[in-house]
């Protein structure tokens, strides 16, 4: 269809990072093809963005949502290039590398030698005190332990306490990795969260021979980079894609975020949708999706009904809605059982503002983790202004907490006081801190993290194949399908545009 043809009408449901990603990329490529596109976001709340939302309050940058996004992962890096943001990118403070984990009332540093979990250095993992002595000899057993058969998909924990005993599970595994999804590693398919873990026992014969090699192709990788880079060698940038010479400048971290916070690449994506004409409508509660079976001249393929009365015409349609919103929208066409199959958690951000004076902790690090059997209020915390140095002002200090996981949500609904009351408690056994906060701002992200279940993947294409099927021209994607992190969600946002636009 060239631009001379008629105009093309998309519907993408939903203004998170994944719709926006969608739309962007629909509106970009099209241009770039010639192509007549008329995009339409439809969003249900009263702004842009889902579950990134930052708070600027007196020099403070909180984020209310997710708060950084890994570096590794290219995606995010290329929108932040596509969008002229990338001198706002920033990393994280290379002074707060210790992160600590509590036992018995007490943080303790996270074991060094360790990746993911995973320890490779014996002698540096053999001096933790998280780990008891037959716990650390039990964990570095498992180079020697046979991978026998694997099953096409399984329980992370049960995988990991396999393979490296139930110990290092609860006391170093399920804080780290659990912590991602606030889910339960006894719930969470290993396919759909961890699937490397699965394939370095089988192609290397254990996780710790896996995770050795893997940290060798990526020290490999990095001298090949820094050498090319002091030749002037701008090579890999070519190979590695758009963004990867420009990304070269930026800063050397794990994790990632925008000096003004992550709703910096969510007004960045509404203006550029604007400066498209594409059209935002936020209060869009979606009704139903309804298949034109006899369309007329000017009508879509698909008719969507939104809660106020009106009507939207569509010839293609994004839906990024959490799976139970998306499941109640498909259901009448195709089978949703793997969308209705995803359970999701609440949980709640705690973040509380200080003063410099009087604040009794160094925060000597970027915050802790708090495994599920210690029975806490707090599940991990973050020392915000030591782990990112733009998100406080000068003589004053910012700490983030997090309440809520899987099987443990009750303290989500508390009220804002018992939050509060339970938090500083929390803060004050583990960390001595006794300072009272100048502000508290408290979110509750209801049903926000999506748990993938044991057979995920397979479970998805199915159901992706019966919508292909029924509603050609219809796509489902976002973080209940692909992954959770941002960079996820964009590479989905992006796929699902292409997808479309070679249809």
């Amino acid at each position: 269809m060239t631009a001379l043809g008629p105009v093309r009408r998309v519907a993408v449901l939903g203004g998170g990072i994944t719709g926006l990603s969608a739309a962007y990329y629909l509106s970009k490529l099209s241009a770039e093809r010639g192509e007549k596109l008329e995009v339409t976001v439809l969003e249900g709340s009263d702004r842009l963005g889902g579950m990134v939302n930052t708070l600027r309050r007196e020099g403070f940058v909180i984020e209310r949502g997710p708060d950084s996004f890994l570096a590794r992962k290219q995606p995010m890096i290329d929108l932040a290039l596509d969008l002229g943001l990338e001198d706002e990118l920033v990393g994280t403070n290379p002074a707060a590398k210790k992160t600590y984990i509590s036992h018995e009332d007490r943080l303790l540093p996270m074991p060094e030698g360790m990746t993911l979990g995973v320890p490779t250095d014996r002698e540096k993992f053999m001096r933790t005190e998280l780990v008891s002595e037959s716990g650390k000899l039990r964990a570095f057993a498992e180079i020697d332990l046979p991978a026998g058969e694997l099953p096409a998909d399984e329980p992370v924990g049960l995988f990991l306490e396999r393979r490296m005993g139930r110990e290092m599970v609860e006391r170093v595994f399920e804080p780290l990795l659990a912590g991602i999804h606030a889910g339960d590693l006894y719930s969470l398919g290993l396919q759909a969260t961890f699937p490397q873990f699965r394939s370095m026992v089988k192609e290397q014969g254990s996780l710790i021979a896996g995770t050795r090699e893997s940290q060798r192709v990526a020290a490999e990788a990095a001298q090949a980079k820094a050498a090319a880079k002091a030749a002037g060698d701008d090579a890999i940038g070519h190979a590695g894609g758009a963004g990867e010479s420009a990304a070269s400048n930026l800063p050397a971290s794990v994790f990632m975020t925008f000096r003004n916070g992550l709703s910096s690449v969510i007004e960045a994506l509404e203006e550029a949708l604007k400066e498209a004409d594409c059209v935002i409508r936020l209060g869009a509660q979606i009704e139903s999706l309804e298949l034109n079976k006899h369309t007329v001249e000017g009508e879509g393929r698909y008719r969507l009904r939104l809660e106020d009365g009106t009507t939207l015409s569509a010839d293609d349609a994004i839906v990024t809605l959490p799976a139970y919103a998306a499941a109640g929208l498909l259901a009448p066409y195709t089978d949703v059982t793997a969308l209705r199959d995803i359970r999701y958690v609440s949980v709640a951000n705690v973040v509380m503002g200080y003063d410099a004076d009087g604040f009794d902790h160094d925060l000597d690090g970027s915050g802790f983790l708090v495994p599920r059997k210690e029975g806490r209020a707090i599940t991990a915390s973050t020392w915000t202004s030591s782990k990112w140095l733009h998100t406080a002002p000068d003589g004053k200090r910012l700490v983030r907490c997090y309440v809520g996981r899987s099987g443990d949500e009750a303290g989500v609904e508390w009220s804002d006081e018992a939050i509060s009351v339970a938090v500083k408690r929390d803060l004050r056994e583990l960390m001595g801190l006794t300072a009272e906060p100048k502000f508290v701002e408290i979110t509750r992200l209801r049903h926000s993290m999506p748990q993938y279940p044991v057979g995920h993947g397979e479970a998805l294409a199915a159901f992706r194949a019966g919508l292909a099927e029924r509603l050609p021209g219809v796509l489902a994607t976002g973080a209940a399908f692909g992954g959770v992190g941002l960079p996820d969600c964009v590479a989905q946002g992006k796929q699902a545009a292409q997808a479309l636009l070679a249809r």
